[in-house]
């Protein structure tokens, strides 16, 4: 099938020196990404608030903001791709946008987690829901020990590599990324409409989630990352219409759809795991040279 070149872009000589003006280009999306963080939490303080005082159905707080931290996930995906294309990439971009994801991705999910998610739980047993509260807090500050901890191995990690190595030719993530397990928190609380949660078992179920994605962001487990994507390349025609029928998947059933994303990626690793040991387990044994 033809391909059909959409790129506006005239070709970059590969010794020509960006402008100064390109290297505040990434900047300002990672900014923008802090700032949405930084509103985020504030969402989820007032959604707290506006629960306990008006009560507890659909919450625009909380909705807003899983809306706020969803659309952060999206410029952290700008910045860096932004930075290698304008030939803009630093160590000050890198350091601060390594900070600006332990905001947003690391301790305003933890605080969205904690406040929708267990804050409102209810109980027959008094001291049951304590001890939940107390779990609460404690996977809460789990999710974000174990996102930061997984920023800092990036950082001082030059070419790391996964526990189960893929095909050579693609780019893979040494563990879950931070905004995908951001992406996860704020998927499942904008699936429910934003209703916190008050049954105890949906909230044992949630530090479950919340456990499980802390596991992946530490462990060695090989993740897709998109990273070998080119956005100049032309692309088919069936590659524009899939890419449309995504947005308008968005726009028309965006719970279901954002939710269904979120569950395939972060599975995907899981799936991938079980996958390789299963294949290392029923491969016929070799034969032995005598």
């Amino acid at each position: 099938m033809p391909k059909l070149n959409f790129s506006m872009m005239p070709p970059r000589s590969p010794d020509r020196r960006p402008n100064r003006a390109a290297y505040a280009l990434p900047t300002m999306f990672t900014a923008g990404n802090i700032f949405l963080g930084f509103l985020a939490i504030l969402k989820a303080f007032e959604g707290v608030i506006a629960a306990k005082t008006g009560g507890l159905g659909a919450n625009i707080h909380f909705e807003a903001a899983a809306m706020m931290i969803g659309a952060a996930v999206v410029l952290d995906g700008l910045d860096g791709r932004i930075a290698r294309m304008t030939n803009t990439v630093s160590d000050f971009g890198r350091e601060m946008d390594s900070l600006a994801d332990a905001i947003t991705f690391g301790l305003a999910p933890a605080i969205l987690a904690f406040t929708w998610g267990l804050y409102f739980v209810s109980s027959p047993l008094p001291f049951l829901r304590e001890h939940l509260i107390r779990g609460g807090y404690f996977v809460s500050f789990l999710f974000l020990l174990c996102g930061v901890a997984r920023l800092a191995r990036f950082n001082v990690q030059t070419n790391p590599i996964p526990k189960n190595p893929g095909r050579p030719d693609r780019k893979y993530f040494v563990g879950l990324p931070i905004p995908a397990a951001a992406g996860m928190v704020v998927a499942v609380t904008y699936a429910s409409n934003s209703v916190p949660l008050q049954w105890w078992g949906w909230s044992v179920a949630w530090m479950g989630l919340l456990s499980l994605l802390s596991f992946l962001m530490v462990c060695t487990w090989r993740y897709y990352s998109f990273k070998d994507l080119n956005l100049l390349r032309p692309r088919s025609p069936l590659t524009i219409i899939l890419f449309s029928s995504f947005i308008y998947l968005v726009w028309a059933y965006s719970q279901a759809t954002l939710l269904g994303i979120a569950v395939l990626y972060v599975g995907s690793g899981i799936v991938t795991r079980i996958a390789g040991i299963l294949r290392r387990t029923l491969r016929p044994a070799e034969p032995k040279v005598s």
